[in-house]
């Protein structure tokens, strides 16, 4: 259950950082994508982010 948690957090926290920087304009691909210089995305993306990080954080418990 540790490693499935630690999978789907690390995966999570990666497409949440990918959607804030296609919100930011960072990260143009594919450069027709809705998401891109969309300031909504940059807050989607930083939530899915920590939330996979909450994941991660609770994969590590002992």
């Amino acid at each position: 259950m540790k490693t499935f948690l630690l999978v789907i957090g690390i995966v999570v926290t990666a497409a949440g950082l990918v959607w804030a920087a296609q919100g930011a304009g960072i990260f143009p691909y594919p450069a027709e994508s809705f998401m891109i210089n969309e300031t909504r995305w940059i807050w989607i993306g930083l939530a899915t982010a920590v939330a996979g990080v909450i994941l991660i954080a609770l994969s590590r418990q002992s």
